[in-house]
Formats: C-alpha cells, structure tokens, sequence
C-alpha cells in the first residue's frame, strides 16, 4: 500500500480494522444463532456431532452476502466518525479536500467486496445451499449413521428390532444392546450383549456387521423349551434400509448459479412459474450487489454527528437501514416469484427509492453548510436523552437515606 499517498493510507487504517470486526462479528452472531437450531435438530435424528459444523460451513456463504455490505457499511461509518469527533475531517475540508477525495480508499474497499459479494451470491451461496440441503436429507434418511438412536428401538426391514443403551467415541463402541430377530421361518432370536461395534463388509455394501461381545441368545423354536446360548463374539448381519438417491440440484431457484438463472429466467419453452421465480432470484441477487455501490456515501450520510456532538444515532440509523432494505427485497423476491408483480419493478422500484434517499442524505452532509442528514432525529434523540437524564437524576435524589445505625 505505499503507493497510496499517506491521506488514503490512513483512511484505509480506519476503515479495514472495524470492517473485518464487524464482518467477524456479525458472521459469527448470524451462525451461533443457527448453531443451537442444528444441535437440536442432530440430536433428535441422532446423528453425529461432527455433521453439525459440516452444515455450518456450508451456511457461511449465505451469512457472508449480508455480513459483507454491513461490515463495509460499518468500517466507513466508524472511520468517518472518528476523523469528524477529533476535529480531523474539519481539518482535511479545510486544507481543499473534498467528500469524494476522502471516499476514494472506500469505493476502492467497495469494489473490492462488490466482487466477492458477486462470486458469493451467484456462484458459491447456490452451490453450498444444496450441499445443505443434502446434508439435511442424508441425516433425515440415516445415511450418516444416523438411523440407530440410542435408547430407543429401531425398526430394520421389519425383521429386525434393535437397542442400544450407550453409545461412545462417536458411535464406534456401544453398550447394553438388545436384538429382537425374525428369520421369516417363525423362529425368533433375542439377543442381548454387554458390547458391540458396527463393522463395514466387503461382499455387500447394503449389510453391515454387528459385532457383539459377552452376550445371550435365546430362540424361540416355538416349542415349550427355548434354547439358550451364550458365546464370547458373535457377529450379526444387518441389511440397510434402501436410501433413494438425493435430488438434483435446482430444485428451488436460490440453488442455480447465474448462467443457469439467465438461461432459464429468459426461456420462452419454461412455464411462466419457472421464469418469473428465476428472474426474481437473479434480480434479487443483483440489487443486492449494486446496492455496495452505495454504502460509502450512506456511511458518510450517518456516521458525521451535529457539532460539539457524539451521538451515535448514526449506527443505529445504519443497521434498520440496511437490514430494513434486505427484508424488503426478500419480500419482493418472494412476490415476484408467485408472479403477482414484475420482477423488474418489484426489485428495482426499492432500490431506486433506497438510492434516491441516500443520495439526498449524502447531498445534505456534502454540499449544504451545516446541513445534517438526520438532524430532526438527532434533536429529538437528544432532546430524549436529556428527559431520561434527568428522570434517573429526580429518582435517585428522591431515594431515602439510609437511616443511621443506632448508638450502642
């Protein structure tokens, strides 16, 4: 970065350390809050632990497209407010240096997330969310070794009923198991052993072995006397439950990529179902990338306070905004989908009143002398600040004494 002179070096300082925090921190909120859902969900299916950080990663994607434009938004807020609260920009303006000097570093920080934001949404979100998706229908069917619950019977081909008391080191040794067995022929084998283990076969991938340590067979022949049997191992053969092969994906339009979108969004031979759900994904995914365009102007809008204030309205302002605009566009998507609006007006209309708005407010802290793009809310935050003050002020004074302890 030496090639920068040393204006842009420093605004470059001030931006790229909140911007990765709150990209760090928001990406990790975002996955924490789903991380409870999926250990829940895992349990109840019994699966193993480890499936739970495979689906985490391939949600990463999907977190990432909202967590970028908020840590960039952020990271020019924080830095604007820092050189306005230190008298610093007060400086730089008054040395020639205009608005659109000091936001080059930004738009180039801008760019730069724009792109990762477009590989992101149209090529690495749609192929991630469908590995999720097989994640989930792999867990559901019992392919990740999930189909055996401790603690409960399980039912195999009808022929079997299984149970397992404990389970340790991720399922490889299990303990206290019970085994209920048909032949087909009327006789039933009940097994029970102190330990086991599932061991894979070579001859036929749809059986597996369990292996059984220290255990008891008693078979019922259906006379009087059923005979008993103990050994030292024994191994029984399972047949798995036949799993259909998992979809393919494009089953909804959030898993095509963009060449796949284009293709079918503008193919007259598809239902108009299937267009208008695919022009609305990818208009969706498009404003929602251009939409970066603007962040360093909005960030300039709200992260400069009033004079001789620190208010932090401006943050806060910030985040409804962004998030607010991404709810909308979700609901647009959503509409255009079920073709009750044109995907073109139900996307395109938010963004242009969005960006009308953000140019005014930029234009008001830019270009008007004392101008302040949410000024009527500053005043009133303000003037609510100093009504709580002095209601915490009235109650404390009005709080009786303590009375003192009494003379011995």
């Amino acid at each position: 970065m030496t090639f920068l002179p040393a204006i842009d070096r420093y605004i470059l300082r001030l931006t790229i350390v909140p911007m990765l925090g709150v990209f760090a921190l928001a990406a990790s909120l975002l996955t924490l809050e789903k991380l409870s859902r999926l250990l829940d969900f895992v349990a109840v299916e019994g699966g193993p632990v480890g499936v739970v950080f495979q689906m985490l990663a391939t949600l990463i994607p999907e977190y990432a497209s909202l967590a970028i434009p908020l840590g960039l938004l952020l990271g020019i807020l924080l830095a604007f407010r820092k050189l306005a609260t230190t008298s610093e920009l007060d400086t730089l303006r008054a040395v020639g240096m205009s608005y659109g000097r000091l936001l080059r570093v930004p738009y180039m920080l801008a760019l730069v997330m724009m792109a990762i934001n477009i590989a992101l949404v149209f090529y690495v979100q749609p192929i991630s969310r469908y590995t999720y998706e097989q994640l989930e229908y792999d867990l559901r069917s019992g392919a990740l070794g999930a189909s055996i619950k401790v603690g409960e019977f399980t039912t195999l081909k009808d022929r079997m009923a299984l149970r397992i008391e404990e389970s340790e080191d991720d399922g490889r040794k299990l303990k206290g198991i019970f085994a209920r067995v048909s032949n087909g022929k009327g006789q039933v084998l009940s097994i029970s052993a102190r330990e086991g283990a599932f061991l894979a076969t070579t001859d036929s991938p749809d059986t597996i072995i369990l292996r059984l340590t220290d255990g008891t067979i008693v078979q019922d022949t259906g006379s009087v006397t059923p005979r008993v049997l103990s050994f030292t191992r024994h191994d029984l053969p399972i047949d798995l439950p036949a799993i259909e092969a998992f979809r393919a994906r494009g089953d909804a339009e959030r898993e095509y990529i963009l060449p796949e979108l284009l293709r079918i969004g503008w193919d007259r031979g598809e239902t108009p179902i299937k267009r208008d759900a695919s022009q609305a994904s990818f208009h969706f995914r498009l404003v929602e990338v251009v939409m970066m365009l603007l962040m360093p102007l909005l960030a300039v809008a709200l992260g400069i306070p009033p004079k001789r204030s620190t208010s932090a309205l401006g943050v806060f302002v910030s985040i409804v905004m962004v998030v607010s605009y991404h709810k909308i566009n979700q609901y647009a998507e959503d509409l255009a989908a079920l073709g009750r609006f044109d995907p073109v007006l139900a996307l395109w209309i938010p963004f242009f009143v969005f960006a009308a708005l953000i140019l005014w407010m930029y234009y008001r802290v830019a270009h008007v002398p004392g101008g302040q793009a949410i000024g009527a809310l500053e005043t009133a935050f303000a003037k609510l600040t100093k009504k709580l003050k002095a209601i915490f002020r009235m109650s404390r004074r009005r709080r009786p004494a303590l009375a003192p302890a009494p003379a011995e």
